[in-house]
This record gives structure tokens, sequence and C-alpha cells, in this order.
């Protein structure tokens, strides 16, 4: 009686000592998988499907790899990229960016859409995640966009703050309102000769008036 109490307090120690293990390795593959990120929220849309070299994705930070922009700019992009995805799946592929050029003011041909993405699809799936998006301005930034681009016309017709542009976009930016400034000097200088032309002309009309004046009272004489 006693061998056999002793055997079914032994296995149910067992048991329990299995459970246990169990539990623990679960607790510890759960520990090990990455918190999933709800679809549709901005983390999301902001990773896209910018995938690692095992096939997984990982998380991405604007703030973090983009330092070269400010949060307010960072967000103006995101609110332009959001504007165009219009499936909402985090991408703008080429039909939404075939809107996009055109909306801007800069319709681009099939293939120079083609040629557009291309240039900073980084994970060939022949569509823009935000992070591709974010590249185009990085490399407007940096003066590596053809100025004749499709690239370079995006990131200058987008109405984002003009140091999002670059050296180069900053530097267009300043020459203009210089030629501006410039021009508005020349403008006033024209006025003021306008104005000193019309002062000498009445002079020189009141000079004729009295002169003619002179010359009737000496035949009045």
């Amino acid at each position: 009686m006693a061998e056999e109490l002793a055997e079914r307090l032994g296995r149910r120690l067992g048991m329990r000592e299995g459970d246990a293990e169990q539990q623990q390795q679960q607790q510890q593959q759960q520990d090990a998988e990455p918190t999933p990120v709800p679809p549709g929220s901005p983390a999301m849309r902001a990773v896209g499907s910018e995938g690692s070299p095992g096939g997984g994705r990982r998380l991405f930070s604007p703030a973090a790899e983009f330092r070269e922009f400010s949060r307010r700019q960072l967000r103006d992009m995101e609110r332009l990229f959001r504007q165009y995805d219009a499936g909402k799946d985090g991408f703008i592929d080429l039909m939404e960016l075939k809107l996009m050029m055109e909306k801007l003011g800069a319709p681009q041909t099939h293939l120079g859409l083609k040629n557009m993405i291309k240039e900073v699809d980084e994970d060939l799936d022949s569509k823009l995640s935000f992070r591709e998006f974010l590249l185009i301005f990085r490399k407007a930034a940096a003066g590596e966009l053809q100025e004749d681009s499709g690239l370079h016309a995006l990131a200058r017709l987008s109405e984002i703050d003009v140091s999002t542009e670059g050296v180069k976009g900053a530097k267009s930016f300043f020459e203009a309102k210089a030629q501006a400034v410039t021009e508005c000097s020349r403008f006033e200088e024209e006025i003021r000769a306008e104005q000193e032309e019309k002062r000498r002309q009445a002079e020189e009309m009141k000079q004729r008036k009295a002169a003619f004046k002179e010359l009737q009272s000496a035949f009045a004489q």
C-alpha cells in the first residue's frame, strides 16, 4: 500500500515538473518572438515591407535613420505619402505614382515612372515604401538627382519646406530670392528715373512758359 502511494506521488510530482518545464519553454519561445505590429498602424506603414536578410520584417524609425530632416519635415513627407497611398497598404505603386505626378503638374511616361521607382527601389518590389519615399528627398538634399528627372520634379514640386531639397535646392532658393531683390531694386530705380524725368520735363515746361511770357511782354512794349 505504501509503495503504491509513493508511486502515485512520484508520478504526480513528475507531471507537475513536466508541466512547469513545458510552460517555461513556451514562455521563452514567446519572449524570443518579435512583438507583432498591428496592421494599419503608423509603425506598420512606416515599415512597409522593408525585409531583413532572413526574410522577416524590421522596425523602421524615420527620425533615427533620416536625421538630416526635422520631425516637422518628416511629418510633412509622411502626410504627402499617405495622401497618394490610395490603397492604404503602406506603398505607392506605379499607378499611384502616376496620379501623384499628374497632381503635381509633372506627368511622366510609363517608362519614366518605372525609372523613378527603380532609382530608389532597394527591395526590388516595383513600388515605393515610406522609407524609399524618404530616400528621394535624401538624394535631392545630397544633389544626387538630375534636374530633368522625375524624382527631382517630385521633390521640387511637393511643397515641402525648401530645406528638404538640400544644399542644391536651398542654393537655388536663395539665388532666386537674391534675383527677386535685384529685380525689385531695378524696378525702384526705374520708377525714380521716371519721376526724375517728369520733374525735368515739368521744369523745362515752366522755363518755356516763363520765356514765352517775357517775349510777350517785350512785344507789348
